[in-house]
């Protein structure tokens, strides 16, 4: 199942022209949003996407994440830097939306990051995997990925993608935004651009959608600056190898890491 879900991925990659990184402008301080700049949108949410709580529901939801199809079936994708230990106890909440959780509240048991990430917090591997316990329904044994269905993991856009942005900005009882715009380059990390993404939308994904084929997850906003020091300019750590060395190691169920707590953003 792995094996097919891997040649999937590949196949659904080639038919949308990803590609790797390439040079791009440096960062500065801030010039002001570029022109035409888009502005981020409430809306009622999607089932794979949701809000990550660190303090239970009645407190504001710290990060964002996203649910990544796996044979196992629960696996989540946030921001390395939203977590810190085992991230056992985390709550994600999928298709969060006014204070409801339709599609229920899922207990986070492990976390796996990048060996780069533990040793040096490296922003260009700034991913975590989340393995949720599964739930029990009528007698059964229900999986996170079975609720909510998934996104296959892909690697960095090139420049000019159009990609969709879910996210939950930072609060409790409120509704995610989205945005889509096309990929820009910044030092190497994906780099997308929209109003409206301030703290809280670190973990959301960036989703490329083709032909009613499963969503590809190409990115979340993370990774340089730990996604970004303004509200309209998010980054991406780039996806490729060690992502994908990362994503089989929680995918088949080898240890789990120990996550180091995030030091300062350098904003």
């Amino acid at each position: 199942m792995l094996r097919r879900l891997l040649v999937l991925t590949v196949a659904l990659l080639a038919a949308v022209g990803i590609a790797g990184v390439a040079a791009a402008p440096a960062f500065a301080d801030d010039p002001g949003a570029p022109p035409g700049t888009p502005t981020a949108t409430n809306f009622g949410g999607v089932p794979s996407v949701g809000a990550v709580f660190d303090d239970g529901l009645a407190n504001p939801h710290s990060c964002s994440a996203s649910v990544v199809l796996t044979p196992r079936g629960g696996l989540v994708l946030t921001a390395a830097h939203c977590i810190a230990g085992s991230g056992a106890g985390l709550l994600f909440a999928p298709g969060y939306v006014n204070g409801r959780t339709p599609y229920g509240v899922w207990t986070v048991q492990k976390a796996w990051v990048s060996p780069r990430w533990v040793a040096t917090q490296d922003p260009k591997t700034d991913y975590a995997f989340l393995q949720v316990a599964p739930q029990t329904v009528g007698g059964r044994t229900v999986r996170l990925q079975d609720v909510t269905g998934g996104s296959l993991l892909g690697v960095a856009p090139r420049a000019g993608t159009t990609v969709t942005s879910v996210a939950y900005p930072y609060g409790i009882d409120d509704e995610p935004i989205q945005c889509v715009n096309t990929i820009v380059l910044t030092q190497g990390y994906p780099t997308f651009n929209c109003h409206g993404y301030p703290g809280g939308t670190s973990g959301s994904p960036f989703l490329l959608t083709h032909r009613g084929l499963p969503n590809i997850v190409v990115g979340l906003i993370g990774g340089l600056n730990q996604g970004g020091c303004y509200e309209w300019n998010s980054f991406s750590s780039p996806f490729g190898r060690d992502t994908y060395m990362t994503y089989l190691r929680a995918a088949t169920g080898r240890p789990a890491d120990t996550v180091p707590s995030a030091g300062s953003d350098g904003c």
